[in-house]
């Protein structure tokens, strides 16, 4: 699931990842939005809201949401510089060293006392947003960009391209590789709304200590995948 990237990586690879992964982004989503209002896997509608920031001449809110933007950004960056970095020492960990600084920031995150979350709500976010930029950056890489977890935006357009496409394509090849794809995206859209629904009642109860939820989705995946690697060898 991890592992495997290239030729190497098949459908269930990708359905894998875009399940585990996109529940995760869900988590984060619901749990960032309720306990500091604001999104926290993804950045278009903070560039809006730093346009009307600058409009009304608000430049500490807009400044607030640019942070939000830059965490991201560099989370992606982060991830990429990661990757390459470790894949000319020992390719066996270059996923497991940013899936794991994931994990700890998400962890970190959900163990914020009560009292701290609305003193730092600015902190916090740039926290979760960069673990998202990371996440983000990293699915793509692995599954070579075949794959988006943290936002539905772009996975909503390129769905309705591709189901308006199975009225014209009638080769039967054209038409697997359309149901193939129509099926991961409905697989990222299913579990990233099973993780917004299970982090939202999760929350609802226990408060961002709901969050680790996403972290040990996490360490499990990368500990079923590492054991699966390590029995391959």
């Amino acid at each position: 699931m991890l592992h495997h990237h290239g030729q190497t990586r098949t459908l269930r690879h990708n359905l894998q990842l875009a399940g585990l992964l996109s529940f995760v982004a869900g988590v984060v989503n619901v749990c960032g939005f309720f306990a500091v209002e604001t999104l926290t896997t993804n950045v278009t509608g903070h560039f809006a809201f730093f346009a009307q920031g600058m409009l009304r001449r608000d430049y500490a809110a807009a400044l607030e949401y640019m942070a939000f933007i830059i965490a991201f950004f560099f989370g992606a960056i982060f991830a990429s510089v990661l990757v390459e970095a470790i894949s000319r020492r020992n390719a066996r960990y270059v996923y497991v060293v940013p899936v794991t600084i994931e994990i700890a920031i998400i962890t970190v995150a959900a163990l914020v006392p009560v009292e701290h979350n609305f003193a730092y709500t600015t902190e916090l976010s740039c926290c979760l947003l960069f673990a998202m930029g990371l996440q983000n950056s990293l699915v793509t890489i692995i599954s070579s960009s075949v794959v988006r977890t943290t936002h539905l935006t772009g996975l909503f357009t390129d769905l309705g391209i591709e189901i308006g496409q199975l009225f014209f394509y009638h080769a039967d090849d054209k038409r697997r590789k359309l149901r193939a794809s129509i099926g991961l995206r409905f697989t990222i859209v299913a579990a990233f709304f099973a993780g917004c629904t299970a982090g939202g009642v999760t929350y609802s109860l226990i408060g961002l200590d709901a969050m680790l939820i996403a972290s040990a989705v996490l360490a499990g995946a990368l500990i079923y995948d590492n054991a699966k690697y390590m029995r391959a060898e």
